[in-house]
């Protein structure tokens, strides 16, 4: 999967997420992708790093820290 079918599968969702709102102006979008893109984000690639936390964060160019807090945050850490 390329880098542009991913920008087209956002942007499709984002132009569902605007005819759902039915003129209904929008609030707190970036947070609101941000955490729904994030979770499953850090799901997959854990997985395929068999969770191996350093190896995760260097996919993802993140520190390591950054990453357990991020995991933390999502709850797919105790």
């Amino acid at each position: 999967m390329s880098r542009q079918h991913i920008d087209e599968c956002v942007r499709a969702s984002l132009e569902g997420y605007f005819r759902d709102l039915d003129g209904t102006e929008p609030d707190g979008m970036h947070d609101m992708l941000v955490r729904a893109v994030e979770k499953p984000l850090l799901e997959v690639v854990m997985e395929h790093a068999d969770n191996n936390q350093s190896k995760a964060a260097q996919w993802l160019g993140l520190n390591r820290n950054t990453l357990r807090k991020k995991l933390l945050d999502h709850k797919l850490i105790d």
